[in-house]
């Protein structure tokens, strides 16, 4: 009877350690989904921030359900995105940023319209989405080095959108200064950079206007240094639309 009772509890030992030790087979996902989110007017890429803070991409895989969890990843700072790790599968694909939303609805949640994409994802997919920036910053000339080793920047900063919707106040334009040129609102030196704030509908004054910025805190580092300015909108997606991030070589 003990012997009987020490054969079964093996076999139950060696059942569970089968099944734990279970391999899993699937390929790693190895397709790729690349691309580019473009102003409709210029024809530039949109700039954005590296991270959490700037445009991402948004997956809604719609080959096993009518209702998936979202996929995210980030968009690069250029503008431009590429993922290389997404599994082949049928994808609804949109951008989201500072812009006006490609997928708009109503006050009740009626779709008003789409611009997402939908593909079937076999190896490699390339998608540009045209989007309306909120605004447009834009270079004036180049920084300038001052004679106390500050510098001097110009830039013009526009709407990007004719849809009322997307045109609150100005809120924030800020003049960052990095030593690389991933400066952004989420990558900056405080002790150089000069950020300034508005209040109700003061900043909209600007719009159009080339605006000189200086940066603060004195001398710069005897360093190379980019500079990128960056605004914003009282809105909803709280973004910032960026100029290119320029370098400069100090004197």
């Amino acid at each position: 009877m003990k012997r009987l009772f020490y054969y079964i509890a093996l076999c139950l030992v060696v059942i569970a350690g089968t099944s734990c030790s279970k391999i899993d087979n699937y390929p790693a996902p190895s397709d790729t989904i690349n691309g580019s989110t473009i102003d409709e007017v210029t024809g530039a890429t949109v700039q954005t921030e590296v991270g959490g803070g700037g445009t991402r991409v948004e997956l809604l895989e719609t080959s096993y359900s009518s209702n998936p969890v979202p996929i995210y990843f980030q968009s690069m700072q250029d503008g431009t995105f590429n993922n290389t790790k997404v599994f082949a599968a049928t994808y609804k694909v949109s951008v989201q940023g500072p812009f006006v939303p490609l997928i708009q609805t109503d006050s009740v949640g009626n779709v008003l319209t789409d611009s997402s994409k939908t593909i079937v994802l076999k190896n490699t997919a390339t998608l540009n989405f045209k989007v309306q920036p909120f605004l447009r910053v834009e270079w004036v000339g180049k920084p300038v080095f001052n004679a106390d080793s500050t510098v001097t920047v110009q830039v013009k900063i526009t709407r990007g959108t004719n849809n009322p919707n997307y045109q609150q106040p100005i809120t924030d334009v800020n003049l960052y200064v990095c030593n690389t040129h991933y400066d952004a609102n989420n990558n900056y030196d405080p002790r150089y950079s000069t950020l300034t704030s508005y209040s109700g509908t003061s900043g909209n004054s600007i719009l159009g206007q080339v605006i000189t910025i200086t940066t603060t805190g004195g001398a710069l580092p005897a360093q190379d240094v980019f500079f990128r300015v960056g605004a914003r909108i009282n809105a909803v997606y709280d973004e910032y639309n960026y100029s290119t991030p320029v370098g400069l070589t100090y004197p």
